[in-house]
């Protein structure tokens, strides 16, 4: 459609309590890269934005670096509301899937479930399914550490168990 040739989606926001550990998930984990930060002072909250991006590719200049966190297709979006971290009574979001349910999960493509899956459990992840838990095998769920799922496909073989049903 014409009127809408140059729209992007661009990102999907989810609240977190602790950056430090959401940023390192992100990052460590999944090897995303951290595009920009935003604070706002005034509200007291924080927003990431993070997607798979080569950082060489980043402008420096402020406007420029916004700019291009805007323009990109599918960023994460990692909202802090300051304080959640330290506050012990903060019981923490719902992740979605939990009743009511709503939100269900993000997807990441991987080359091999199988290899990312293991480094997932030599680096402590928690699992939802593991690839061959279920009735869909070669493909995972993991969570983040606000307890979001994550779900971990290969391409070709998730195509494949489509197709032939």
């Amino acid at each position: 459609m014409s009127d809408t040739k140059d729209f992007i989606f661009n990102q999907t926001m989810m609240r977190i309590r602790d950056p430090e550990k959401s940023l390192a998930f992100y990052r460590d984990v999944l090897g995303m890269t951290l595009l920009n930060k935003f604070d706002f002072p005034e509200m007291s909250f924080s927003l990431y934005f993070l997607a798979y991006q080569d950082p060489g590719e980043i402008p420096t200049d402020p406007l420029g670096k916004a700019e291009f966190v805007f323009m990109q297709k599918a960023t994460l979006e990692l909202t802090h509301n300051w304080g959640t971290e330290s506050d012990a009574n903060f019981s923490g979001y719902h992740n979605g899937n939990a009743d009511p349910r709503g939100f269900g999960h993000i997807g990441i493509t991987v080359p091999d479930v199988y290899r990312a899956c293991a480094r997932f459990e030599e680096l402590g992840v928690e699992f939802v399914k593991r690839p061959d838990d279920g009735k869909m095998k070669g493909l995972a769920f993991i969570k983040d550490p606000d307890g979001y799922w994550i779900e971990i496909l290969a391409a070709r073989s998730l195509a494949e168990m489509i197709v032939s049903g």
